[in-house]
């Protein structure tokens, strides 16, 4: 893989770890971008780059990858709460030729936990019996409840439990729903739970985060990736799953 000149837009935490991790495979930060610098977009270094990664907020997030998109930068972003957004750069990907990767979560480790579900929610199905739940906990500074990564999941195991008709964020669901419980304490970096409950016994599936680095590395894996292909790109594409 040759060295990368990378623009990092968003420059708080995460930003300083994915610089770090970058730094450490051989490539190269040319700018870095935070709230309030909208200007930076039009720096000299920016024409440079061979590819940026966004993590800023939901409410910048669209605004920011279009930016970095008009400017023909194939681009990555890890930011979740705006969801309802992406069919638009899929689109703009489509009918532009724009490269543009998006996952609501980075980590390896988490998106191999999301096929296992899958698997686990098919299997499941010879037992009715046992009833869905899911469970998440973030750090106090996640504006978004629940996670994307929640949502994701949540995602997966409506396509495998066709009984279940949507996910609502709730401790008392009605039938046919998959509830999520959204928790916020401390620094916790994260932690998801699928529970299978029934009247005698729970099995239960949990990831959990150490720390930010498992995003950071999977995100610079995916700025490595895009910087060689074309289009809208996912993890499932970077890990080769389907």
């Amino acid at each position: 893989m040759k060295s990368l000149k990378i623009v990092l837009i968003g420059y708080g935490k995460m930003g300083h770890v994915l610089e770090q991790i970058a730094t450490n495979r051989g490539h190269e930060v040319v700018l870095t971008i935070d709230r309030g610098q909208e200007d930076r977009f039009d720096d000299p270094s920016f024409l440079t780059a061979d590819v940026a990664i966004e993590f800023t907020a939901p409410q910048e997030a669209y605004d920011n990858c279009l930016r970095s998109l008009k400017r023909n930068l194939p681009t990555v972003s890890g930011t979740t709460g705006w969801s309802n957004r992406l069919p638009e750069l899929k689109e703009l990907c489509e009918k532009e030729g724009k490269t543009f990767f998006w996952s609501s979560n980075f980590s390896i480790g988490v998106n191999l936990f999301l096929r296992i579900n899958r698997k686990v929610a098919e299997l499941m199905k010879a037992a009715p019996n046992y009833h869905l739940s899911l469970e998440e906990t973030h750090h106090i500074h996640k504006l978004d409840a629940p996670s994307g990564t929640a949502i994701t999941l949540a995602e997966t195991l409506l396509a495998a439990r066709h009984e279940l008709k949507r996910w609502e964020l709730t401790e008392t669901p009605e039938e046919h729903t998959l509830p999520i419980q959204a928790h916020r304490e401390g620094e916790v970096p994260g932690i998801h739970t699928v529970h299978y409950t029934s009247e005698v016994d729970r099995i239960s599936l949990t990831h959990e985060a150490f720390g930010r680095e498992g995003f950071a590395l999977g995100a610079i894996l995916a700025a490595e990736y895009a910087a060689q292909h074309q289009g809208w790109l996912t993890m499932d594409d970077l890990l080769k799953l389907d």
